[in-house]
């Protein structure tokens, strides 16, 4: 079993936007990259009445991220992925060595 470093915010915190709540729902939003561990493998969250379970955490140097992890945080490719990242997060600048946390999750199955 991974170990992991402390939880830095709670797992109901992990996707609030309500369109990005609409990509998970619709399946089309697979992982949400934070800076900080928001959920951990085999945790499960509720989105408007669906249940969802953490797949996987990993850690991620922004530099790394391809158009197909842009695709799995529901934006078309990582240009579009990178501008809105940018401008919700006034102030950010975007550092190919970074890492962030990445956590994949899936609808979870009763």
């Amino acid at each position: 079993m991974e170990t992991y470093p402390e939880r830095t915010c709670s797992i109901d915190r992990l996707v609030t936007h309500p369109k990005l709540v609409a990509g998970v729902k619709a399946g089309t939003k697979t992982q949400q990259r934070r800076d900080g561990i928001y959920g951990l493998p085999g945790e499960t969250f509720d989105l408007e009445g669906m249940g969802f379970v953490v797949t996987g955490l990993t850690r991620q140097r922004l530099g790394d991220m391809t158009d197909e992890h842009a695709q799995a945080e529901g934006y078309p490719n990582l240009e579009m992925y990178k501008d809105i990242i940018l401008k919700m997060h006034a102030g950010m600048e975007w550092k190919a060595d970074s890492l962030v946390w990445v956590h994949t999750f899936a609808a979870k199955m009763d």
